[in-house]
C-alpha cells in the first residue's frame, strides 16, 4: 500500500462511531448514579475540586466528567465557578416538571455505567471492553494475542492519521525520527515515506517490538526504519534521533507519567531537537470539542490518562525546557504539538 496515497472520502464520521461509544454512559453514571446536575442546580459556583470531594472522586474522574458534560453543553464554566446550563436545568434535575431521569433509570446497570462510576471513585483502570476474562489494558498489551490485536486496530486508524501528520510537519532540519511507543511503526513508515531523507527509529516493549518490526518489514522500510525494545518509562531513550514522536501515547498515562516522558525526551534529545506530540487534544477552555470529550471518557475507563488540552502538554513541555510550542489541528479531532529544544 502507497502510504502517500489519502483516501478518497474521510473517515472522521467512521471513527468517531468509536470513539464516543462510553460518552452515553457517563450522562448515565452523572444523572442516574450521582444525581450530579440536581446537586450542582443546587450549588453554583462551585469547582471541579467540591465537585470531586462531594461526590468522592479521584480528580481525573471528575475532571474527566466535568469536560464532557461541558462539550455536551450541560454544564458551563462562569466566573465563580460551574453551573447548569438552561437545557440541563430544565431537563435533567429532579425537582423540574420537564425531568428526564426516570427515562434513563432503566439503563442505570449498563457495565460501562458502573464501571465509569467505580473508575471515577479509585482511579483504578477498568478491563478493556470491560471484559472480566482479561487483565486491564496495559498487562493485555504483555500478552501476544490482545497485543497483536490492538495495534492492528491502531494501525488501521493510523494509515490515514499519519498521512494527514506527515504533510503538516516539516522535516527539513531534522534526520532521524524517533517513534517512542510506536506501535505497528505506521506513523515511523508514513513519516519517512513522505520526507524521503528522513530515517527512522521506533521504541517499543515486548511483544509489540516484534509486531511492529514485521509490520515495517512488509511495507518495505526496513533498510530505513529499525527497532528498539524497551520500556519508555525505565529503559535509556535512544539518542540517535534529532526529532522526537509520542503519537496517541500520552492520553493512555496520568499528568505524573505524561511529564516524566517530556522530560525524557527533553534529556535525549540534542541541541535543536523536535518534540512532536500527536494526539487528541481537548481546546483549552476544555469544554470542547465533543469528539475528544468522548474519547476521553473511553480512555479514563481502560487507561490511567485522558485527553489532554493543548495548553497543558504545551505548559508541561516548556516546564520541562522546551521552547518554541506550537500547535495545529489535523485530521479526525487530532492535532500536532511540536516543541524544540
Amino acid at each position: 500500500m502507497n502510504l502517500t496515497t489519502p483516501p478518497l472520502t474521510d473517515p472522521t464520521p467512521l471513527l468517531r462511531i468509536r470513539d464516543c461509544l462510553y460518552g452515553d454512559d457517563m450522562l448515565v453514571a452523572g444523572l442516574v448514579w450521582l444525581d450530579f446536575f440536581t446537586w450542582l442546580n443546587g450549588n453554583p459556583g462551585v469547582t471541579l475540586r467540591s465537585v470531586g470531594a462531594h461526590f468522592g472522586l479521584q480528580p481525573r474522574g471528575a475532571d474527566v466528567m466535568l469536560t464532557y458534560f461541558k462539550a455536551r453543553q450541560l454544564v458551563e464554566e462562569v466566573e465563580g465557578g460551574l453551573r447548569l446550563t438552561p437545557m440541563a436545568r430544565e431537563h435533567f434535575v429532579a425537582q423540574s416538571p420537564w425531568f428526564l431521569g426516570p427515562y434513563f433509570a432503566s439503563l442505570k446497570d449498563r457495565p460501562i455505567a458502573k464501571d465509569l462510576l467505580e473508575v471515577m471513585r479509585t482511579d483504578r483502570p477498568a478491563n478493556w471492553g470491560s471484559q472480566q476474562e482479561i487483565d486491564d489494558w496495559h498487562a493485555s498489551m504483555e500478552t501476544e494475542s490482545f497485543a497483536t490485536q490492538f495495534t492492528a486496530a491502531m494501525d488501521c486508524r493510523g494509515i490515514y492519521l499519519a498521512q494527514v501528520l506527515a504533510k503538516a510537519l516539516d522535516f527539513s532540519g531534522h534526520r532521524h525520527l524517533l517513534d517512542i511507543g510506536g506501535g505497528s511503526a505506521i506513523y515511523a513508515c508514513s513519516l519517512v515515506a513522505h520526507h524521503p531523507h528522513l530515517r527512522g527509529t521506533v521504541m517499543e516493549k515486548p511483544p509489540v517490538d516484534g509486531i511492529a518490526m514485521r509490520a515495517i518489514e512488509q511495507r518495505g522500510f526496513s533498510d530505513r526504519i529499525g527497532v528498539v525494545a524497551g520500556d519508555m518509562f525505565a529503559n535509556e531513550i535512544p539518542s540517535q534521533a534529532d526529532a522526537h514522536l509520542f503519537s496517541n501515547v500520552l492520553h493512555d498515562w496520568a499528568e505524573a507519567e505524561v511529564r516524566m516522558l517530556l522530560q525524557r525526551s527533553h534529556a535525549a534529545l540534542p541541541a535543536g531537537g523536535m518534540l512532536i506530540v500527536h494526539d487528541a487534544f481537548l481546546n483549552t477552555a476544555k469544554d470542547g470539542p465533543l469528539h475528544v470529550a468522548e474519547y476521553s471518557v473511553m480512555l479514563m475507563h481502560a487507561t490511567q490518562g485522558r485527553c489532554y488540552s493543548s495548553r497543558e502538554i504545551g505548559d508541561w513541555a516548556q516546564a520541562c525546557g522546551f521552547h518554541s510550542i506550537s500547535y495545529r489541528d489535523t485530521a479526525a479531532a487530532r492535532g500536532v504539538l511540536t516543541a524544540l529544544k
